[in-house]
């Protein structure tokens, strides 16, 4: 099938459907989950469709969809326990402090904190500040804010008023997009604010994302390539992406 036809069908299957993922459309036509990446980009800059996180929407959908956490947590999960494995070694030394934003990558990292390593974490999510509660080596603290239902994460005036007060060793953030263009991006404004106070927190700031984020941009940007110092992401990072990050000076750590 030429790549018009392929575009044309996919345009289509994503109308009927509402939504669909890389995957599902890889194996649907018998193709990469690279070459639906360019098809599906194609088609969003002629209007056809949107790309969210880990596929496609009509064009007419909403712009700021978000899947919950649950759904998240699911999604790429063995890439996301490869990089949570691997952002261990950035964590600092004994005595340290990190900023660990919301997200299911950062709660993979949470449960992986060395006993032996005593650390100051302030987070501003509900489910990792549950995990790491009765841990010994952890000193925790909880940001304030409004919870959004969504994301678990406390947002708002409060979150970002505390945060703006600190200076940690490593930010650790997540993001619902990333692209040489355009930077870090979120879908909501709340959350974007707040991600940024994070990366601002943070003497070196650390991306974890899986490679399916990695080249797509969402409503609003919170920091640029030049605010990061490394990215964390999986194999499924295409070379182009990686040398491009480089690049611009971000070093990229593949698990």
């Amino acid at each position: 099938m030429y790549a018009e036809e392929r575009q044309q069908a996919i345009a289509e299957l994503v109308a009927q459907r509402g939504r669909l993922s890389v995957n599902a459309l890889a194996e649907e036509y018998d193709v990469t989950t690279e070459t639906v990446r360019r098809d599906l980009s194609a088609l969003e800059r002629a209007g056809i469709l949107r790309r969210v996180h880990g596929g496609a929407v009509p064009a007419a959908a909403l712009t700021a969809l978000e899947p919950k956490v649950g759904d998240r947590d699911l999604a790429h999960a063995d890439e996301k326990d490869r990089i949570a494995r691997q952002a261990v070694a950035l964590l600092p030394p004994t005595g340290g402090s990190v900023v660990l934003d919301a997200g299911t990558t950062t709660a993979r990292l949470a449960m992986l904190f060395p006993r032996d390593t005593d650390l100051t974490v302030v987070t501003n999510a509900v489910p990792i500040a549950a995990r790491l509660a009765g841990s010994a080596s952890v000193n925790l603290h909880l940001l304030p804010g409004r919870v959004r239902r969504t994301t678990h994460a406390a947002v708002g005036e409060d979150t970002v008023e505390a945060l703006d007060r600190l200076r940690v060793d490593v930010a650790f953030v997540g993001a619902n997009g990333l692209s040489v263009g355009h930077g870090l991006t979120t879908p909501d404004h709340a959350e974007a604010a707040a991600k940024r106070a994070m990366v601002t927190s943070g003497h070196r700031v650390v991306v974890l994302m899986d490679s399916s984020k990695i080249g797509q941009e969402q409503t609003v940007r919170f920091a640029e390539l030049g605010e990061i110092d490394v990215v964390v992401t999986d194999s499924g990072i295409a070379q182009s992406d990686l040398a491009a990050l480089e690049r611009h000076g971000v070093e990229v750590l593949v698990a």
